[in-house]
């Protein structure tokens, strides 16, 4: 197809190796033209040229010109305003040491005198991991406990390239009016489950049904002599002490005085006391080791994965048993089962 580059290479006949070779080649050529597309859209923006086409805004220009998604269109305007500021940018984007995410995360918080060092902390770092930079480097006031019913959301047309507004907690966004000629908006965006405010502390946002709001007050109203001012962080973090010691006990067996388990015959039995210790020896974490030696660490749908399969006479003991989230302990069960090849095409 013309405009198009591709490759000559069917991706279906390489083999693992070259398909991993390939896919990081273009990656890397994607962050390059990223970081090129970011240059000449601060150049663009320095000339006015979008001013010149018709467009009140760099973001219009982006969404219309372009074919960018608002989202799209929102990091890179603000990469390359960044740029045109500090040029050093350029080069981590290219890198892949910054990406979009990351720049616009640092954007408000950069100055002439930090952002070589914010630049450099913030290098290869996850959202979280910037969020969490952030909020260390420029804490934030705890935010005031609030319950309140939600109000129905309604999108009205913003001004030139705003930020993304946040949504009221975790209301679902609206359907968006039609864009009209004169102006455009983003959709809203919920702000994140959890937010670092400083190196501590965290605000954590989420829509509870009447039911459970009706729960808390109770449970207020009984802690008064205990939490009198009632607040929910405190109340939430009893709640969840005591709601982690059950789930522990139910799904682990996990004791203060274990004992030993009896067995359950021929079904594939995993003694209790291997639980225990195999959960706190991973840490409660899949210790499925990746080819490149990463190890997977997934907290959700753990499973207990006997090493040596139970049906080939793995025996259900600590050193055969390990935590593995569900993806990983089908996986391996598949590859020991039916073998890479078998296992590639499917």
């Amino acid at each position: 197809m013309r405009g198009m580059s591709m490759t000559n290479t069917t991706p279906s006949r390489l083999s693992d190796r070259e398909l991993e070779a390939e896919v990081a080649r273009l990656a890397r050529c994607e962050r390059e033209s990223t970081a090129a597309l970011i240059a000449h859209l601060a150049e663009l923006y320095g000339r006015r040229l979008h001013e010149r086409a018709g467009f009140a805004s760099l973001f219009m220009y982006c969404t219309r010109v372009l074919l960018l998604s608002e989202h799209e269109a929102y990091d890179r305007m603000k990469a390359a305003k960044v740029l045109r500021r500090h040029p050093a940018v350029l080069g981590l984007l290219a890198s892949g040491r910054l990406n979009l995410t990351t720049i616009r995360l640092l954007a408000p918080h950069l100055t002439r005198d930090n952002h070589e060092g914010l630049f450099a902390e913030a290098a290869g770092k996850t959202k979280r991991q910037v969020q969490e930079l952030l909020a260390r480097r420029f804490p934030m006031p705890d935010v005031a406990a609030s319950v309140r019913k939600l109000p129905a959301v309604s999108v009205a047309p913003i001004a030139e390239f705003p930020a993304p507004p946040a949504a009221p907690l975790l209301k679902a966004p609206a359907a968006m009016p039609p864009v009209e000629a004169s102006h455009v908006s983003l959709p809203p965006t919920p702000p994140p489950l959890v937010r670092p405010l400083s190196s501590d502390h965290y605000r954590i946002t989420f829509t509870a049904s009447e039911e459970t709001t009706r729960k808390l007050e109770l449970v207020q109203d009984l802690l008064r002599h205990a939490v009198p001012s009632g607040d929910p962080a405190e109340i939430f973090a009893r709640a969840l002490d005591a709601l982690l010691d059950d789930l522990l006990k139910q799904k682990f067996a996990l004791t203060d005085r274990p004992r030993a388990s009896r067995s359950a015959g021929d079904v594939a039995y995993i003694p209790a006391e291997v639980k225990r210790t195999v959960f706190i020896r991973d840490g409660g974490r899949c210790a499925f080791i990746g080819s490149h030696g990463r190890r997977c660490g997934e907290r959700g749908f753990l499973e207990f994965h006997h090493a040596r399969p139970y049906a080939l006479g793995g025996e259900p003991t600590v050193d055969n048993i390990e935590l593995r989230c569900r993806r990983h302990n089908d996986y391996e069960g598949r590859v020991h089962f039916e073998g890479p090849e078998r296992l590639r095409e499917s």
